[in-house]
């Protein structure tokens, strides 16, 4: 089997297990998932979705975040860990958009890499779930599944698996895809303990299968 079947066979299996699988970061607005994924570095979405809770209840919209003290915000998302940071880039992030884009969010790629704070991963994750757009999302889970699952070898560098899944992931499967893999690697082909394959849809097809 290719990579290119072997994905394509993955992708059916986790359709078929996680039907409705989408972002585990709640939000309404595309500049609200901006800041969770923001927050979301190094701390739970579940976390991360209590947190913003009381920011969106103090800053209602883009203008409010960007009118807010770097300290005050930092005081409301100091439990999601790197309190400082993430407030001084959501705040500069927020200015960028009320100054620059009227409030809105970027339908770019390249525009959203420049906003502070923004990386691959998070860029993609905008493409994908606000602009529906073609997007492959590396986090901890889809890095550790898809090579332990056989469709990159030995890859860790985000950048990388990223560019190795664009080769043999329809484009328009990518994003859902990513999202699976999240809901995969929690349940069953979990990190700290041993993944448990005797549970697993895809056991008979991966390639380090109970590794």
């Amino acid at each position: 089997m290719t990579k290119e079947e072997l994905a394509l066979e993955i992708i059916d299996r986790l359709k078929k297990e996680y039907p409705d699988a989408g972002c585990t970061l709640d939000y309404d607005d595309a500049w609200k998932l901006l800041v969770s994924v923001r927050l979301a570095a190094q701390c739970t979405d579940a976390r991360v979705n209590v947190v913003v809770e009381d920011l969106y209840a103090k800053y209602p919209d883009v203008n409010a975040l960007a009118d807010a003290a770097v300290e005050d915000i930092e005081a409301i998302v100091r439990p999601c860990g790197l309190g400082k940071s993430k407030a001084r880039d959501i705040s500069a992030c927020m200015k960028i958009l009320r100054d620059e884009y009227g409030g809105r969010v970027p339908e770019d790629f390249d525009a959203l890499l420049k906003l502070p704070g923004v990386g691959r991963k998070s860029a993609n994750l905008i493409m994908g779930d606000v602009f529906g757009k073609p997007a492959i999302v590396t986090d901890t889970h889809c890095i550790r599944l898809t090579n332990r699952m056989g469709l990159v070898d030995g890859i860790k560098d985000p950048k990388k698996v990223e560019m190795a899944l664009w080769k043999i992931i329809p484009p328009q499967e990518g994003s859902d895809f990513c999202h699976r893999l999240v809901y995969h690697g929690r349940d069953v082909c979990t990190a700290r303990t041993k993944p448990y394959c005797d549970k697993c849809c895809l056991s008979d097809i991966c390639a380090k299968n109970g590794v």
